[in-house]
């Protein structure tokens, strides 16, 4: 039975810093929610560390940018942002899908081609069509409330050519406000169901953690893993990645499996319970929407 608490404040104490979702968990996309902006302002008043853990595919920059002009999410409830963008771009920028790159997403996320200056010796990477590439950046949809089966065709044809496809975010779904969309995680795994091959760099897989510990260490002294506490709404992303990185986890059950989990303020035990047994991935504490 997982543990189902009222508050992050009922368990704070035992952690110094969280590695935070943010859709889902912190915005809808559209617009912060004020009991998560409190929960993290009250949660970095004791002293504790927020590190922003998102699959977003494109640079921290970028996502600072979005957060504080077009979502308002308020900037004293966070302390650095650790994104899938920054962890799959410094992948690109080192070769791993070769020079000349087919890109799928949407005009707001080319910042994931400017250049990163952390990289020795970057690989120059162009954006080319597809029949020109040696490899896939697939960052989203084009159209991210059609079937990613409407791809099967480019994906035919780029198998065939042994082209591997980077993806920038592992998120198979999200919800902008009230609407379902698809992310490249959906496409990705598309793609491998057809026989290619795709490398992942967002959550639930190693590289985006192992970036997110290096920004929290740069913020102050070390930060043990039983002193990190993962919080986020994807039982395949944040509670899996949670998992595999032996780290506990707060499991937001309002967002992606508010239905399943029959979530209003709080999820249902039972509901929950069944939810979590389908997945096979057991969460530390479960609540409805972090508060």
């Amino acid at each position: 039975m997982v543990q189902i608490v009222d508050s992050l404040a009922s368990i704070s104490d035992r952690y110094d810093a969280l590695f935070c979702d943010l859709w889902g968990c912190l915005h809808d996309g559209l617009r912060p929610f004020p009991e998560a902006v409190e929960a993290l302002r009250g949660f970095r008043a004791k002293g504790g560390k927020v590190v922003l853990l998102t699959n977003a595919p494109r640079p921290r920059a970028s996502v600072e940018r979005q957060l504080d002009e077009q979502i308002g999410v308020p900037r004293d409830c966070w302390d650095v942002i650790a994104t899938s963008g920054d962890s799959a771009r410094a992948a690109m920028f080192r070769g791993v899908v070769g020079e000349k790159v087919w890109f799928m997403g949407q005009d707001y996320d080319l910042t994931f081609f400017e250049p990163l200056k952390i990289i020795d010796d970057p690989v120059d990477v162009r954006r080319v069509p597809l029949e020109d590439a040696t490899g896939i950046a697939c960052l989203g949809p084009f159209d991210a409330h059609a079937n990613p089966d409407v791809n099967r065709p480019e994906f035919l044809f780029a198998k065939q050519k042994g082209l591997k496809l980077l993806c920038a975010n592992p998120d198979i779904v999200v919800d902008r406000g009230e609407t379902r969309e698809w992310c490249a995680g959906a496409l990705a795994k598309l793609y491998t169901e057809m026989g290619g091959e795709s490398l992942y760099f967002g959550k639930p897989h190693p590289p985006v953690y192992d970036l997110a510990r290096r920004r929290l260490a740069a913020l102050d002294s070390p930060i043990s893993d039983d002193r990190i506490l993962c919080v986020g709404d994807g039982i395949i992303t944040d509670i899996k990645g949670a998992l595999g990185e032996d780290l506990d986890s707060l499991y937001i059950t309002g967002g992606l499996a508010r239905e399943e989990t029959k979530t209003s303020r709080q999820p249902e035990q039972d509901a929950l319970d069944a939810y979590i047994q389908s997945q096979q991935l057991t969460p530390t504490y479960a609540i409805g929407y972090l508060r």
